[in-house]
């Protein structure tokens, strides 16, 4: 069996993929009172601690409580992130053991992502 090991994208790459594709969903695992602070742009607030629930929750689920469509699990628009990369390497980790292989980490995080976007 291979060790689980995130896929990471890059502060370049992400804002490429945010420019190309409107069907990302950028998963912010920070905590309420980090969100509050600020975020990323469109992304979806779903604490580190209740990612495995989320994505076990059937779509229509999904759908009603955070009001966008569950990607699916072969998607490649899924990228988590926190606010320096462990909390969002941990929720990657626990999706791709859900089945979402291609899912990935902003390894940045929020503190990268506010420094360069000048937020």
């Amino acid at each position: 069996m291979a060790a689980s090991t995130t896929s990471d994208i890059s502060y370049d790459d992400l804002r490429a993929v945010l420019d190309k594709r409107p069907n990302v969903l950028v998963v912010d695992v920070r905590t309420k009172e980090e969100v509050d602070e600020g975020r990323i742009p469109g992304s979806l607030h779903i604490p580190v601690n209740t990612v495995e629930e989320a994505f076990t929750m059937d779509a229509e689920a999904f759908k009603s409580k955070y009001g966008v469509s569950k990607p699916a699990l072969d998607s490649s628009d899924l990228i988590f992130h926190c606010q320096m990369g462990k909390r969002g390497s941990m929720a990657t980790s626990k999706a791709v053991e859900l089945g979402y292989v291609k899912a990935r980490n902003y390894a940045g995080g929020y503190k990268e992502w506010s420094q360069k976007a000048g937020q």
